[in-house]
């Protein structure tokens, strides 16, 4: 994976801080740790994305029932469908 550096000012209150969450988190670099925050807020977006997803799945149109014979149903469905598209 290709790594490109990117400079950042900090307060001295904040650089103090950073380093140390390095050391208490026992990250091997302000980089790493760093690393793992803008992780950690990327996983935290993707979440709330699917989340806003799924409610607008919910609220959208009437509500079924899902039971066993309607996975099977559905099952069929798209096995059969797979078939098709392979013929």
């Amino acid at each position: 994976m290709a790594m490109s550096n990117i400079n950042i000012s900090l307060t001295d209150a904040m650089k103090a801080f950073v380093e140390e969450q390095v050391t208490k988190g026992g990250y091997n670099s302000v980089s790493e740790y760093l690393q793992e925050l803008i992780s950690q807020e990327q996983k935290r977006q993707h979440q709330e994305h699917l989340e806003s997803l799924l409610i607008a799945g919910l609220e959208s149109g009437e509500s079924i029932e899902i039971t066993d014979e309607w996975w099977d149903s559905k099952r069929a469905y798209l096995i059969n469908q797979l078939r098709q598209h392979k013929s």
